[in-house]
């Protein structure tokens, strides 16, 4: 009896020493980029290469952060941003996974709608700014329309790949089996093209932050990261300009791991599409 019971506390020593050194590993790989970074980062500022005004040490941009949040102009901020981001986003989400699917099954769509994608998507977002300010005027709306816009179109091209790229003998088997269109859809085609829509998704959530931050400086919002990093420049606030682009960072980390990837895991993961991502 006391062999056994050796041998399971081994066995649990055993299995719990590798889960505890992963954990290690993947905290070390994680941290690894931002250490250096950091690191870069006090070497320059501290090098007398830059006024401190204009290249904050790490300390002066962690107070200016502290300050903004504690007094609830950062949150404040981030908040507003984040409505905007995902007003915007979620209607390009929408908009351009029905346009995709359409063009991924139909050529009459695929005809109609790929010439206008592929002249307007390679336009910079931001030379649509005026016309939508002109369009309907500064403020929320035009800043919403104009992220949906720009974003929509990596959603647009990644989901009609993703469709075209179902294969054919999939179809053909469902069909054989007696698969309505309905089922043809929920059971072959969005599984087969899933891994090409969160890649659109991941691109176009690229876009929507970039178009946001510098439509936010443009469009005359009164609250916004954009709107606070461009503020803080005229008045050569350097650390408070650094505290909204890390809040910025922080969004979008947070909606890559505890969003696109939860899907990604629950969907084309467990599945077996694609494989897990290593620790």
């Amino acid at each position: 009896m006391a062999v056994q019971d050796s041998a399971s506390a081994v066995g649990v020593a055993g299995a719990t020493g590798p889960s505890a050194g992963a954990r290690w590993r993947t905290i070390t790989l994680n941290t690894y980029p931002f250490v250096v970074v950091g690191a870069i980062w006090e070497v320059v500022a501290h090098s007398g290469m830059f006024p401190r005004k204009l290249f904050p040490t790490l300390e002066d941009i962690a107070r200016s952060f502290i300050d903004l949040t504690v007094s609830g102009i950062l949150p404040h901020h981030a908040i507003d941003t984040l409505l905007r981001l995902l007003a915007g986003f979620g209607l390009a989400a929408i908009v351009g996974l029905i346009i995709g699917v359409s063009m991924g099954r139909s050529r009459r769509a695929e005809d109609i709608f790929l010439p206008l994608v592929s002249i307007l998507a390679p336009i910079p977002g931001l030379a649509y700014t005026p016309l939508f300010l002109l369009w309907f005027g500064p403020g929320e709306v035009s800043a919403v329309l104009l992220v949906a816009f720009v974003s929509m179109f990596a959603v647009i091209y990644n989901t009609w790949t993703g469709v075209k790229s179902v294969k054919e003998i999939w179809l053909r088997s469902a069909q054989a089996m007696g698969a309505d269109d309905r089922r043809m859809f929920s059971h072959v085609i969005l599984p087969g093209a899933l891994p090409y829509i969160l890649t659109g998704l991941r691109l176009g959530l690229a876009q929507a932050w970039r178009i946001l931050v510098a439509v936010e400086m443009l469009a005359a919002v009164p609250w916004g990261l954009g709107w606070l990093i461009f503020g803080a420049r005229e008045f050569l606030n350097t650390d408070a300009m650094m505290a909204g682009v890390v809040v910025i960072a922080l969004i979008g980390l947070g909606l890559e791991k505890y969003v696109f990837q939860k899907i990604e895991d629950y969907t084309v993961v467990r599945w077996g599409m694609i494989g897990a991502m290593a620790p």
